[in-house]
């Protein structure tokens, strides 16, 4: 007969538990799921004897067989053997593959959990025909993980399995949902080996209508994501600092001829300076702190700055759901963690936010920047960051995060690094005013949204020209004979951002000749 063909886009793992099921019986959402193009099937059913269990799983396989669809038996050989399916899944602690592959023949398909490298690598070179990758991210339905690896983890497995040589199929699992699994998919891929599908329990089995669940769960699965776009457009192949310069005209031209929508998740302080910022380099402010008006802000084209000024716990579920909104939407995300390393709640609020989205821009200090990354422990004094590396180091560090979030990472200082995991390069312009005025920093954030959320230009471009604009427009304010410290600073430099905007859509772009912008790595 023959190992049959699978497809691994998308894995349904049953949970039958009241929780998830409900009052629904297991058989019919299974059905449904198969009709919205789940891929392939696990019964997982920890508590039934086996008895129940394999009159569960003939039940199950009569309808998976109609589909055309592989089910496979959590842990159970015993139970695969006696309902005749097309095989198992096992996990570190269950049967070994070696004595699962003698009892079922070479024709089943035989999975196996892996949470580490050389879980994988062992499971590879046993003959797993798919391994299952996590725990990607906590999930109420899995309370027995070993331990969370996130994206990073299974890219790491990923890339390991690619060099030994193996190409076993791959799926991930822990934590997958609708608004997370492109980015999932996206993040978690090495250059050599990507995954080949999800597997999900609760996306499917708890919907309130499995068969849209997964045939929206298929399609985003099957499709690209958005915030791919801008980091295939023009310019990403530039590896100069002039010619990266060059195209920043274009995007401050393209604000000023657009006004995108610059939506602020921000702190009261300032919130005032964010808005006049976004007036200034040519976007429309709103600063809108409550979730639940994402979904229909995310609409007008515009960009999202999460800015982690104040953390509470209502204001982290209105982070969270704002920023499943734009992801879905495909709208840039660029965030701000103001504070990172100031305490313990901070931190685990980083992580959270990281676990929840695609950030396309992440904008810090150095304290902030290698708290984000995980390098560091040290506290932050506040939002002040003081600074302990050098150009070379910075350089290295925003690179690394880069690299592992799939974006652009910016840390700011008397010279800001900019990075998109593979380009690096050190931005020298601005002025010391910046440092003594409020919220300057966050408003940066504001002025980068505004420049990525046409993703019609190299994101790193992109971000590039928003600093350009920001730190040359300080530099001429701070020159002004009218400018005397830092609070008649703030006018000039406001009027600055807008004259820069003027004379750059009246084609001068002499601003740019103080552009001190030079390739690190």
């Amino acid at each position: 007969m023959g190992k049959p063909a699978v497809d691994y886009s998308l894995y349904l793992v049953t949970d039958s538990t009241r929780p998830i099921l409900g009052d629904r019986s297991l058989e019919s959402v299974v059905e449904q799921a198969l009709r919205g193009g789940v891929t392939l099937v696990q019964l997982r059913e920890k508590t039934a004897d086996t008895a129940e269990l394999i009159s569960v799983a003939r039940g199950l396989h009569a309808i998976t067989r109609r589909y055309n669809v592989p089910l496979l038996i959590n842990d159970r050989v015993d139970v695969a053997l006696a309902v005749g399916c097309e095989g198992v899944h096992i996990g570190q602690d269950d049967m070994d593959l070696s004595t699962a592959r003698k009892l079922l023949g070479p024709d089943a398909i035989i999975g196996v959990t892996a949470s580490t490298v050389d879980e994988a690598l062992r499971a590879c070179e046993g003959g797993a025909d798919y391994l299952g990758i996590g725990t990607v991210y906590a999930t109420p339905t899995k309370t027995n993980t070993k331990n969370i690896i996130g994206t990073a983890g299974v890219r790491d497995i990923l890339g390991k399995i690619a060099e030994a040589g193996y190409d076993t199929r791959t799926v991930c699992i822990g934590g997958i949902n609708e608004s997370n699994v492109q980015r999932i998919l996206f993040q978690s891929a090495d250059p050599r080996k990507g995954l080949d599908g999800v597997a999900v329990v609760s996306a499917i089995m708890a919907a309130s209508d499995p068969e849209a669940a997964a045939r929206k769960l298929l399609e985003l699965v099957k499709s690209p994501p958005a915030f791919q776009a801008d980091l295939r457009s023009a310019g990403s192949d530039i590896a100069d600092a002039p010619s990266l310069v060059a195209l920043a005209p274009s995007v401050v031209r393209r604000v000023h001829e657009t006004t995108p929508l610059s939506h602020n998740m921000t702190n009261l302080v300032v919130q005032n300076f964010a808005a006049n910022v976004a007036l200034a380099v040519g976007a429309s402010p709103i600063m809108a702190g409550y979730g639940e008006e994402a979904p229909d802000l995310c609409k007008l084209g515009g960009a999202l700055v999460i800015n982690m000024g104040s953390v509470d716990p209502a204001g982290l579920a209105n982070y969270l759901k704002a920023l499943r909104a734009y992801n879905l939407a495909g709208r840039p995300v660029v965030y701000d963690p103001v504070g990172a390393g100031a305490t313990s709640l901070r931190r685990e609020t980083v992580k959270t936010i990281l676990a929840s989205g695609y950030l396309d821009v992440i904008k810090g200090n150095e304290g902030e920047i290698r708290t984000v990354l995980g390098d560091s422990q040290e506290q932050q004094r506040g939002v002040d960051s003081s600074s302990t590396l050098n150009a070379a180091q910075k350089a290295r560090v925003v690179r690394a995060l880069a690299a592992r979030e799939k974006n652009v990472v910016v840390m700011t200082g008397r010279t800001d690094f900019v990075s998109d995991g593979a380009r690096t390069f050190a931005v020298e312009n601005g002025h010391e005013y910046l440092g003594l005025v409020t919220g300057t920093g966050c408003t940066l954030g504001t002025a980068i949204s505004a420049a990525v959320a046409p993703r019609q230009t190299d994101r790193l471009a992109a971000v590039i020209a928003a600093i350009l604009h920001f730190e040359i427009a300080a530099e001429v304010a701070a020159e002004r004979p009218d400018v005397r410290g830092p609070g008649t600073f703030v006018p000039a430099f406001l009027d600055e951002l807008y004259r820069i905007r003027q004379a750059t859509a009246a084609g001068d772009h002499s601003w740019l000749q103080r552009a001190k912008v030079a390739r690190v790595e």
